[in-house]
């Protein structure tokens, strides 16, 4: 375990996501304003404008402009930490992966005669962390191989640094931005179409003939777990393709709803589109809804590391509206030993104790309707259910899942509070 924290790629790929952690709490923000589960509230920012802009278009600009630049600024984030590791210049390392990364992306053009060239938000955001985390590992590696060998132009000690480093990157920028112009002509001229669809095709296609079972499920939520503690958001790598299958579930126990036949024996679904945003990730990936409430309780008695008070107030709103980006990258879960246990067992127990009492119908199953996935827990439950049953499960898995966290929590805070006292001691030292 401590040979594998010590891991260079891991600890690259660490710090480049730890680098977007303010990108993801300014979206954050931003996406839960834009997503507020109240109509009221949603029709207003949607009606108020200026000069033909809704106030509603202003707020996802901005979510795509900070949350959006995931694999993009991960990328940059990865590339400079490895060459860093190795002691070159990781800012230089850093925007040859950048660039790198672009070259791969595919364009989008608008116009017939006058075509106009742009990126798409999907690959720059979570859709392209994994094809980030490989370009920047390989962007800084190849980058610190050729300074590290000496293989780079020098220049007279008489000009400045920055320069410099400069024209020492020129080699290995060039080889490193030729190598992944080949990858971009190889698939373009092959018509495999881009690197970003392959990686999410190879992952999550044996993935869709999951989807309808409590086995099914329970490989779904681990894999989903699994995804996230290596940095690669686990809901788009696998929940993409099975997704089909939970809404078509939802849409026949709509209609059952509405023939007053929601039950099983006339072929209802357990497993639908509601029960995975609703019942399972309270929270967000892992559950974090339990893990955020326990930092919550830590400060409230004044146990808390100081990381733990800060990280509070950046979570628990978040967190309410089942968005944990802060939480992830901010505690953070990604790649923490400690964490792995509850954030994969927390989904898990949540899959299973919701699956057994729909089955059991001491608990209604899920009727159709379609809430926003930011729709506070118990709200939601009550919604999605037209129970308060569902409410009530809910309730009794968020208090499962904080006692599932919280025991990990208590070492991660141990931890943190004696690497604290070390740096307080030598401070005054």
């Amino acid at each position: 375990m401590i040979q594998v924290s010590r891991f260079k790629p891991l600890i690259a790929i660490r710090d480049g996501i730890t680098t977007t952690i303010p990108l993801i709490i300014v979206g954050s923000f931003f996406m839960i304003l834009a997503n507020f589960p109240v109509a009221a509230w949603t029709a207003w920012i949607g009606s108020v404008s200026m000069h033909g802009v809704a106030l509603l278009s202003i707020f996802t600009k901005i979510t795509n402009g900070s949350f959006g630049l995931l694999g993009l600024i991960g990328c940059f984030g990865i590339a400079s930490s490895y060459a860093e590791q190795h002691n070159t210049d990781g800012k230089s390392a850093g925007i040859i992966a950048v660039a790198s990364y672009f070259v791969v992306t595919p364009s989008i053009f608008t116009g017939a005669k006058a075509p106009a060239e742009g990126m798409p938000y999907d690959f720059l955001g979570f859709k392209g962390l994994f094809v980030g985390i490989i370009i920047g590992l390989l962007a800084g590696g190849i980058f610190q191989w050729f300074i590290n060998h000496d293989v780079q132009i020098h220049m007279p000690d008489s000009v400045p640094p920055a320069i410099g480093k400069s024209f020492s990157a020129l080699i290995p920028g060039f080889a490193i931005i030729t190598l992944f112009g080949a990858v971009y002509a190889l698939f373009s001229w092959t018509g495999m179409g881009n690197i970003h669809l392959l990686i999410m095709h190879v992952l999550s296609k044996p993935l869709g003939l999951l989807g309808d079972t409590l086995g099914g499920t329970l490989v779904i939520t681990f894999l989903n777990s699994a995804f996230w503690f290596v940095g690669i958001h686990g809901a788009n790598v696998v929940n993409n393709m099975i997704q089909p299958v939970w809404l078509m579930n939802s849409g026949a126990n709509l209609k059952l709803a509405q023939a007053g036949k929601l039950s099983l024996d006339h072929g209802a679904h357990i497993i639908t589109e509601p029960f995975i945003d609703n019942f399972v990730f309270m929270g967000g990936g892992g559950a974090t809804l339990g893990l955020v409430l326990g930092i919550g309780i830590l400060v409230l008695v004044h146990r808390s590391s100081k990381q733990l008070e800060t990280l509070a107030p950046l979570t628990i709103v978040p967190g309410l509206f089942n968005i944990n980006e802060p939480t992830m990258f901010g505690m953070p879960i990604v790649l923490n030993m400690t964490l792995i246990i509850p954030f994969i067992l927390a989904p898990m127990w949540n899959t299973l104790t919701t699956y057994i009492v729909m089955a059991t119908g001491l608990v209604p199953l899920t009727t159709g309707t379609m809430v926003s996935w930011t729709m506070p827990p118990i709200i939601s439950g009550f919604l999605t259910t037209n129970s308060f049953a569902g409410a009530l499960i809910q309730i009794f898995n968020i208090v499962i899942d904080t006692l599932i966290y919280l025991p990990f929590l208590l070492v991660v805070n141990k931890s943190q509070k004696i690497e604290e006292a070390g740096q307080a001691a030598e401070d005054a030292a």
